[in-house]
């Protein structure tokens, strides 16, 4: 099927432009965030940790980055300092 050219195009280029937010989703974050501030934040947010640690670290889960990099894009460096000094061989 052809895109429909001229004066008559039906629905084409209606509605919200492409990445805009949905005002009904805008508003409830919005709502959110205003009752997260009531209740005392931060401050709440760690007495939920301590008292419903599986809620919590759900949330933490979703709040995190799904993946995690190194330096300039790169590998995670690990390195383990013990204090012990290894023998060497």
């Amino acid at each position: 099927m052809q895109p429909k050219v001229g004066p008559n195009r039906g629905n084409a280029g209606k509605g919200r432009p492409k990445g805009s937010t949905n005002k009904i989703t805008r508003d409830i974050r919005e709502a959110v965030l205003q009752s997260f501030e009531i209740v005392g934040g931060a401050q709440y947010l760690a007495e939920q940790a301590r008292l419903n640690p599986v809620a919590y670290l759900s949330l933490v889960g979703k709040v995190l980055p799904l993946q995690v990099t190194g330096e300039n894009g790169g590998a995670v460096a690990i390195q383990i300092v013990t204090g012990v000094p290894r023998a060497s061989d």
